[in-house]
């Protein structure tokens, strides 16, 4: 009877899959059980392949061969997670499986670390995708019970794979460029040039900053105080004289109100935090760092099960988590 192979992001999360699917028994870079058998990358097993892949003019910056436009990016095993990928590869092109569950995080890298790691693999059997927010028991049981076609998915592995691309284009390229041009070691990025622009033009509206003072002026009656604003709604007076001038022809008259509004507002509940709002409050109350606070997020997420899914965007959860 052929077995079904399942591949994880990490082993921490094969660890928690393999408890509860009953796969005790170790293998070479897996765990095996009667149906299923657990392996695991160790994130990125593979990546994009470097410029001198193509070409070995590239490994010379050189202005004049820019840009480099690859018509069909290469793929190539990480040195380092060689051995694990290696390990990966050989259950993938086992006899012994018939299928194959992509059990890597629930998100956009997610979804690239499995399929590169197919690609390079050269893996051509059924797949499956296992899409689960938590690691609790009850949620991995619901999941493996509900396996969706990876074809669902293979939208949101071309936009993993569209970015991956774009950041090799633009940061390769541009950085090259850069360096070539100045004559010194000099980087830029999809992501990185942007939000170094934003840092640049905050420095610079600070630098040109010239403070001045302002005044406001309040009407006091009995139990309660009024802020003057002007026909155009302004509340403030850049010199003393005008607001001075104004609080002499009211003073001591009697004031009456000509109308009273009352609105009556809804306030939804909050959503929940995504990563990039946990990190900015994080940051503001305790100074954390955002690679701190990923960091605390991963092991209340994989060790403690307290957390959904960090790596995220979405402020929603699932129906399943409700009740926890």
């Amino acid at each position: 009877m052929s077995k079904i192979l399942v591949l994880t992001e990490k082993p921490s999360v094969a660890k928690d899959i393999a408890r509860v699917l009953g796969c005790k028994k170790s293998g070479n870079g897996c765990l095996i059980g009667d149906k299923y058998v657990i392996t695991w990358a160790l994130g990125h097993l593979v990546t994009l392949a470097d410029p001198e892949a193509y070409d070995d003019k590239y490994k010379t910056w050189r202005m004049e061969d820019l840009p480099m436009l690859p018509e069909k990016m290469k793929l190539v095993v990480i040195p380092q997670t060689g051995k694990q990928f290696r390990a990966v590869s050989a259950l993938l092109n086992s006899p012994e499986f018939s299928e194959l569950v992509i059990a890597t995080d629930a998100g956009r890298e997610g979804e690239l670390v499995a399929r590169w790691i197919i690609q390079k693999a050269h893996f051509r059997k059924p797949m499956k995708r296992l899409w689960i927010s938590s690691q609790t028991d009850k949620a991995i049981k619901e999941g493996f019970a509900n396996l969706k076609p990876s074809s669902q998915y293979d939208s949101l592995y071309r936009s993993a794979q569209s970015r991956a691309e774009a950041d090799w284009l633009v940061g390769l390229n541009i950085s090259r460029a850069l360096t070539c041009k100045h004559n010194a070691q000099l980087s830029a990025g999809r992501v990185q040039t942007p939000t170094l622009a934003m840092i640049v033009k905050r420095e610079d509206d600070i630098m040109k900053f010239r403070p001045k003072n302002y005044y406001t002026m309040r009407a006091c009656f009995d139990g309660f105080s009024a802020l003057y604003k002007d026909s155009s709604g302004n509340a403030n007076f850049s010199d003393t004289a005008a607001a001075e001038k104004i609080a002499g022809e009211i003073k001591g008259k009697t004031a009456s109100f000509t109308s009273v509004k009352k609105v009556y507002k809804h306030s939804a509940p909050p959503a929940a935090y995504d990563l990039t709002e946990l990190q900015r409050d994080a940051n503001k109350k305790y100074s954390y760092s955002a690679k701190q606070t990923l960091s605390i997020m991963q092991s209340l997420y994989e060790t403690h099960k307290l957390l959904t899914y960090p790596r995220t965007d979405s402020r929603y959860i699932t129906d399943d988590v409700v009740p926890t």
